[in-house]
């Protein structure tokens, strides 16, 4: 059946429909402006990064606590305290630094002659303190980058979504034309860069704070290894 000539012509023209628009991840990367790519790489190489030294870390970190609550366990076990420094002095368990820290001090102090009992207390102090800062610097190191992450990844994804939606903008004012699908693929690329930032600033943020309360028991564990062996040094010092 054929419509009547007017009603024919007043029929718009069918137009074909538009194909689906993909927004895959890696159909939004490979469509992206070469500075979003930039932004995107940057980004999940950040990522990456992140979650090695994670991995890393808390390895590193169970090690130390591990073995510095052996060899505390086992030191304050021992009968003989120059015995067990000799046989275990050299352990790669911080508190083992820490051991030999206080007893070079101690050596150093109770040769020469007219011991001072107060000068010999903070020379202890000092040297175990020392040892328990500086065993804690090595074992946080690289710390500081899941916090520079965590803090910049947002502010550089955000770049990119700034500059995904003036591509929008500029494809507008080109197009003449403010339809969705002229807008829609840059609008996707910005979002999908403020999705990488995030992706990449969420594991950082979580795990630095994680890691560094683990950071701060091994530190307060230390520190009450050395306030133990400060006090058997001070007990020392009343008998000489």
């Amino acid at each position: 059946m054929t419509l009547p000539l007017f009603l024919a012509a007043a029929v718009p023209p069918s137009t074909p429909a538009a194909g689906p628009i993909t927004l895959s991840p890696v159909s939004l990367f490979l469509e992206a402006d070469i500075v979003v790519k930039i932004v995107m790489i940057g980004l999940l190489l950040a990522s990456v990064w992140t979650w090695g030294i994670i991995v890393s870390f808390t390895a590193r970190l169970g090690r130390a606590r591990k073995r510095s609550e052996e060899f505390e366990r086992a030191f304050w076990q021992a009968q003989d305290m120059d015995a067990f420094v000799k046989d275990r002095g050299k352990d790669d368990a911080p508190s083992a630094a820490v051991l030999q820290a206080g007893i070079s001090e101690w050596r150093r102090s109770t040769a020469k002659r007219g011991l001072s009992a107060e000068g010999t207390r903070d020379r202890l102090a000092t040297a175990m303190g020392s040892a328990v800062a500086t065993a804690i610097d090595k074992i946080s190191d690289r710390l500081n980058v899941l916090a520079t992450i965590g803090s910049v990844a947002p502010f550089v994804g955000l770049f990119g979504t700034v500059w995904g939606i003036m591509r929008s903008f500029t494809a507008i004012a080109g197009e003449q034309n403010t339809s969705l699908a002229v807008v829609a693929p840059g609008i996707a690329e910005a979002l999908f860069a403020t999705a990488i930032g995030l992706f990449a600033a969420i594991p950082a943020v979580i795990a630095y704070n994680r890691l560094s309360h683990g950071v701060n028991r091994l530190e307060a564990r230390l520190q009450r290894f050395a306030d133990g062996l400060y006090t058997t040094f001070s007990r020392e010092l009343e008998g000489a």
